[in-house]
């Protein structure tokens, strides 16, 4: 795992820019660097070492030097791949997979993207056409930014190094806050600066002499109506699901340096631990978070998903002290806002991982997006069948079943419970059923913007950010259909995969593999009846029943509980209050995004004897504010490169091209 920057340039310096973006990326890749240069190009790369640790430094080219590319990513199909080049003729000079894409290129031009089964962003330089030729894969795992305005281009793995360009503006757009104050993040191609742009999923991008001429996607999330759908038994499904996942596992288990995994405590990462220790001729090492706060804990579980496999387990047990001492530094890695503080602990996770000699490690995210696991689809269920009778005093008491750690006094909750998932007979005719009623209660944290930045936002419309992002036929589909397209499309990859997965994750230089996303598990997964993935209430019924079998009683009929970490007890309280240095009302009035007597009246609510006056919204509000004015400091006001500049292990430039 790598990280990768460059641009279009005129000969003014591009050596030392290029270097000044790698140096404030190289937790990303602090093994070795290097860079390509010709009189209108420069590419550049840290490299983590985990493939090819001898000759894998790049930038890699082709025999006679006419592409050359940087990758930041794994191609876990690539022995199969490189077995089919060499047959048709091609050498290969580096025992890296990163050498395949350049041999792909040769071979099918453009259309090599669905041979990949990986996780990787690239740009791949074609010195003959003078185009620069840009990749995501499917789902987003690997990020993918870029900045274009006029005739200039340049492009980076993360945001920061696109700032080490002095030229390049720095703001934090209006419209994106609207967007995180909804979805929890932003929705691609946008960001949280204005004038720089993520490339989306599952595109590719084309630039020739600085400008885009082509941008497409090359694969979409499937879609089976009901007769097209799996035609075997439930029996023949298990089966595949068993053979597809050992598959997925085996081939994110090859490196050259040893592969770790995670233990949530939870189904997915149980049976991703299971499966490779099954085959694993050595001691698994298995890392897990645990809490200080009981309610957040699920260490119990953890250890005996542990004792059972044998493993080498290690935890960290995080304090709301470490998670508030954290914060600041984690808003610099996940380069946007957060709603949320659970990235925090996923940091000081990965940390661990890193400190116990480890560069790579095995998670389970993906399974319930895939297999139908989390309680918004229930909700979505359980709401629709509400619908059809919505006097029934019943039906709706079915959400204490999903939500027990909430309405732990039914009598006192029930209320809310009617007003928050209230329902009406034309409800699941929205598109968007499943999710409005979350985006409704998030975006209520907006009224805590000032306004100035609300009346810019008068006349947003969440349809209209949506309308890029679903296919043709959307609102035709089955309700679990769209649930999961729009959890994979608007959280998965923007929030999910990034603030509480790459970006943690890679802040320690660590890579994280993700079975459940292999393109042929997600294609199962959409091909299977919703039956099969939610039975009555009962989650991932389909995972449950493959390999329920082989698992602790304890762990496979657990309910179903979300990742959180604590929030009330953070950074509002005692000696070393961080508010006051974040949201101090001369901070809050200089960048302009937050009504100032609003948010202190907040913050005051934190500080009262009984804290069960703040709200979920109060939690998301509290928490977006802080984190978007130390985003504001980071980027804005204070920003600086880094002091240390990376040495280059590889230089190639060719003056004549």
């Amino acid at each position: 795992m790598c990280g990768i920057a460059g641009f279009f340039h005129t000969g003014n310096g591009p050596e030392r820019l290029v270097t000044d973006m790698l140096s404030s990326i190289r937790h990303r890749g602090p093994d070795e660097a290097g860079v390509y240069l010709d009189r209108c190009v420069a590419l550049g790369h840290c490299r983590l070492s985990i493939v090819g640790l001898v000759d894998g430094t790049q930038p890699i080219g082709n025999e006679d030097g006419t592409i050359w590319v940087v990758y930041n990513g794994e191609i876990f199909n690539y022995p199969e791949l490189k077995g089919v080049l060499e047959r048709q003729g091609h050498r290969f000079a580096t025992h890296t997979d990163t050498e395949i894409l350049v041999h792909l290129y040769e071979e099918h031009g453009r259309e090599f993207l669905p041979l990949l089964n990986g996780q990787f962003a690239f740009a791949l330089w074609d010195t003959r056409k003078r185009e620069l030729f840009l990749a995501r894969d499917r789902v987003g795992i690997r990020p993918l930014y870029y900045y274009h305005q006029g005739g200039k281009y340049s492009f980076a793995s993360e945001v920061k190094a696109l700032f080490a360009d002095p030229s390049i503006p720095r703001s934090i757009s209006p419209h994106a806050l609207r967007q995180v104050f909804t979805y929890w993040s932003t929705l691609p191609p946008f960001t949280p600066f204005g004038e720089i742009y993520e490339l989306p999923p599952a595109h590719f991008q084309v630039v020739k002499g600085g400008r885009i001429v082509a941008q497409a996607p090359y694969w979409q999330l499937p879609y089976y109506p009901p007769e097209e759908r799996f035609a075997g038994s439930i029996d023949d499904a298990v089966e595949e699901t068993r053979a597809l996942l050992a598959d997925a596992i085996k081939i994110r288990l090859r490196a050259d340096v040893p592969v770790a995994a995670y233990l949530s405590g939870g189904l997915d990462s149980s049976i991703i631990a299971s499966t490779i220790a099954g085959g694993c001729k050595n001691e698994l090492r298995t890392f897990s978070i645990g809490f200080s706060e009981a309610a957040f804990d699920e260490t119990p579980y953890q250890r005996t998903m542990a004792r059972q496999l044998g493993t080498r387990h290690s935890e960290i047990r995080v304090t709301n002290e470490q998670i508030r001492d954290s914060l600041s530094e984690v808003v610099w890695h996940a380069e946007k806002p957060l709603l949320r503080t659970a990235p925090v602990p996923m940091f000081l996770l990965a940390k661990l991982v890193r400190d116990s000699g480890f560069k790579v490690v095995v998670t389970g995210e993906g399974a319930d997006e895939i297999f139908g696991g989390y309680d918004i689809f229930k909700e979505a269920k359980i709401r629709s069948f509400w619908s059809k009778a919505p006097g029934s005093a019943w039906r709706p008491r079915l959400l204490e079943r999903l939500h027990p750690y909430i309405f732990r006094e039914p009598a006192r909750y029930r209320m809310m419970l009617q007003k928050f998932f209230a329902v009406t007979p034309t409800d699941p005719d929205d598109p968007f059923f499943s999710h409005r009623i979350r985006w409704n209660d998030t975006q209520r944290s907006t009224m805590f913007f000032s306004a100035p930045l609300a009346r810019q936002l008068t006349q947003w419309c969440p349809e209209e950010d949506l309308a890029h992002l679903l296919p043709a036929g959307f609102a035709s589909r089955d309700l679990l259909a769209r649930s999961q397209l729009l959890e994979i499309e608007l959280f998965l990859s923007s929030y999910l995969l990034s603030s509480q997965g790459d970006r943690v994750a890679m802040a320690n230089s660590v890579e994280l593999r993700l079975p459940f996303l292999d393109y042929r598990i997600i294609d199962l997964g959409m091909k299977l009846p919703p039956r099969w993935k939610i039975r009555g209430l009962h989650e991932k019924y389909i995972l449950k029943k493959a390999f329920g079998s082989s698992l602790p009683k304890e762990i496979v009929q657990r309910p179903k509980l979300p990742y959180r970490a604590p929030i009330r007890e953070l950074f509002l309280s005692g000696q070393d209050d961080c508010s006051e240095e974040f949201l101090s009302e001369k901070g809050l009035a200089a960048a302009g995004y937050f009504d100032v007597a609003k948010t202190r009246n907040l913050l005051a609510k934190y500080r009262e004897p009984d804290r069960q006056v703040a709200s979920e919204v109060h939690h998301m509000a509290i928490v977006g504010i802080l984190t978007t004015q130390i985003l504001h400091q980071q980027f804005i006001e204070k920003f600086r490169l880094p002091q240390q500049r990376l040495l280059l292990g590889k230089r190639v430039v060719q003056e004549g091209t």
